[in-house]
């Protein structure tokens, strides 16, 4: 059944889809009234909805039956990626979208071979998080991710005050034989805090980055005994909460 992610409703009881989504269901998926399709709302809540009318310009829905239950991560995982070459960060996005992912801050690292161009920001942002809209109604989550613009180290450190657990990907504790942070961190953290994670573009972060992160309640950890690509490190990560706190549960 199809997902869509709706504006809220005054009563609940109906829902509009237009824009893009209206397209989807009227013009590709070539929906027709009665149908059934899955909404969820602003407030992460999902439910299986006919469709009673299609318009030039809208779908209408009605709500036949609210979902219990949530396909969300028990804690918030919020992924700060280095920005990388190419289209590396279209794949984070979209494959940590899939396995649970909160929030994605695109980070401008020292070593980001990328430069950052503002005068195309907007589109840019507007297809990450399309990317991020897509993945999230495929796997069927009841969040969706939220993808934010570029951040420099001193924005970084100051958001990184509102969170419960902060955590830095450092290959040269992977070299180290460093295995226990993150699951000691993991172990800790309870249900519905918030985990900052945060790795760096394909040349790594450098040591004044971790040291300046680690002067701000960051702790760095290793990622398994072999060094990850830049965007395989927070799938590496995003799998192993996804363990820790559901397949083990």
């Amino acid at each position: 059944m199809q997902r869509y992610f709706v504006n809220q409703s005054a009563d609940e009881t109906r829902f509009t889809i237009a824009g893009d989504d209206y397209h989807h269901i009227a013009r590709v998926m070539r929906m027709k009234e009665g149908d059934q399709i899955i909404c969820v709302t602003p407030l992460n809540k999902s439910a299986v909805c006919a469709i009673a009318e299609i318009t030039d310009e809208q779908v209408i829905t009605e709500v036949v039956q609210w979902i219990s239950g949530t396909s969300e991560l028990p804690i918030e995982v919020t992924i700060v990626s280095g920005l990388p070459k190419g289209d590396k960060l279209e794949w984070i996005i979209q494959k940590g979208t899939e396995l649970g992912a909160f929030q994605f801050i695109p980070f401008i690292s020292a070593r980001s071979v990328v430069k950052w161009d503002e005068k195309k920001a907007e589109k840019k942002l507007e297809r990450w998080q399309k990317i991020a809209k897509e993945a999230a109604e495929q796997s069927h989550r009841t969040i969706l991710p939220k993808v934010k613009s570029p951040i420099n180290i001193k924005s970084l450190i100051k958001i990184s005050e509102d969170f419960d657990y902060k955590l830095i990907a450092f290959e040269e504790e992977a070299k180290q034989g460093e295995a226990s942070v993150l699951s000691k961190i993991l172990a800790e953290m309870e249900k519905g805090q918030t985990l900052l994670f945060v790795f760096g573009p394909e040349g790594g972060l450098t040591e004044q980055e971790v040291s300046s992160l680690r002067e701000h309640g960051f702790c760095s950890c290793g990622l398994g005994p072999r060094i990850l690509r830049t965007e395989t490190a927070p799938l590496y990560a995003l799998s192993a909460v996804s363990y820790h706190f559901e397949l083990m549960e």
